[in-house]
């Protein structure tokens, strides 16, 4: 016999007053991600306030719809707006935020990320019917912008000026010359943001995205340093050494075999070598994860990350492994000493050595 539970009215209140914050939230990220697209908030960075028809003329855009985004916006705390003008003002730290792309602060490509799972929706309902997994390639192609979009902010702001020297003797081996291996490089981002910084040293980016290779090396040659940067499809248990340093860059927790992935590296490594492993900043325990960003990470961990390891016979350790999890794995692919080497807002980094 099942008995039905009894109702508190003011829990239920307050539960749909959250589920509504969320919606709206949801839709107006999405309004963010089309201002974004159309140069709205750019058309808006000199923070003096403008008129939904003042800035429908900046940006060749429809006035009444330009009207309602504004509208939105300012619902939502993201413009300002006075009612005696009907002016609508950036601040400059929103637009910070918002409308700088080599700002250490931009949350666009979050957003991004937003807009782009949603191409793939389909797909992950199947996913958790069959339990096979996504593999990186089999995603929308916007999702391998956004996650660069992400994460080039913070490699820009903290790879070389806190990452890097939280190493002991790191930044001096790059600056003399050392031979580095970034695997799981994506677009990369951080490959070439390491060798405009280090010039007598030489980079290899390893991934098997044949796509992301591709634009990592048109990146590195826009950036001018792809006479000390190259980029090979591969495996991540390919890789062949010795290198000085290997990274791994907000990827290892996505492989199918981690510990393989690990194991290789180690292999990889020379004399006195190290690996870096950056990954989400994470908790051992669900309950230290209570708080919108450990909200974000589980999100995107169950609709990219999980399925991404998942889809080759992996663990599925997605984006929210915890340390102590990450340190028993390479602990299994035969490192003996690791550690956490720092720990930022967004991010933990960890050394580890044979």
């Amino acid at each position: 016999m099942t008995t039905t539970p009894q109702i508190d009215s003011q829990a239920l209140e307050a539960f749909l007053a959250q589920a509504v914050t969320d919606a709206a939230a949801a839709m107006s990220v999405l309004l963010s991600h089309i201002g974004d697209r159309l140069g709205l908030y750019r058309a808006m960075s000199d923070s003096e306030p403008v008129t939904s028809a003042e800035l429908a003329r900046r940006t060749d855009t429809n006035e009444r719809l330009v009207h309602e985004w504004l509208s939105n916006q300012a619902v939502g705390g993201y413009v300002n707006f006075d009612p005696e003008t009907e002016r609508f003002r950036l601040p400059p730290e929103h637009a910070l935020a918002l409308a700088e792309e080599n700002s250490p602060a931009l949350i666009q490509g979050m957003f991004d990320m937003v807009a782009a799972v949603y191409q793939d929706i389909d797909k992950e309902v199947g996913v958790f019917r069959t339990g096979a997994g996504l593999t990186w390639p089999d995603n929308h192609h916007s999702v391998f912008e956004a996650t660069e979009r992400s994460f080039r902010p913070g490699y820009r702001a903290n790879l070389v000026q806190q990452w890097i020297p939280a190493v002991a003797g790191l930044h001096a081996k790059l600056t003399a010359g050392a031979h580095v291996a970034d695997v799981g490089c994506g677009y990369g981002t951080a490959t070439t943001v390491l060798a405009e910084a280090y010039p007598a040293s030489t980079f290899v980016g390893y991934d098997y995205h044949a796509s992301s290779v591709d634009a990592a090396r048109e990146s590195a040659a826009r950036q001018g340093v792809a006479d000390r940067v190259t980029f090979e499809v591969a495996d991540a248990s390919e890789i062949t050494g010795p290198y000085d340093l290997i990274t791994f860059f907000d990827a290892w927790h996505d492989m199918s075999d981690p510990v393989g992935a690990a194991w290789a590296a180690r292999e990889a490594l020379g004399p006195d070598g190290a690996v870096l492993l950056i990954e989400p900043l994470s908790h051992d325990r669900l309950e230290d994860s209570f708080d919108p960003l450990g909200r974000f990470g589980y999100a995107v961990s169950t609709l990219i990350c999980v399925p991404c390891s998942i889809s080759g016979g992996g663990p599925g350790l997605g984006a929210q492994a915890g340390e102590t999890r990450t340190r028993e794995l390479f602990t299994e692919a035969g490192f003996t000493r690791f550690r956490r080497a720092l720990e930022t807002p967004l991010n933990l980094m960890y050394e580890a050595r044979p």
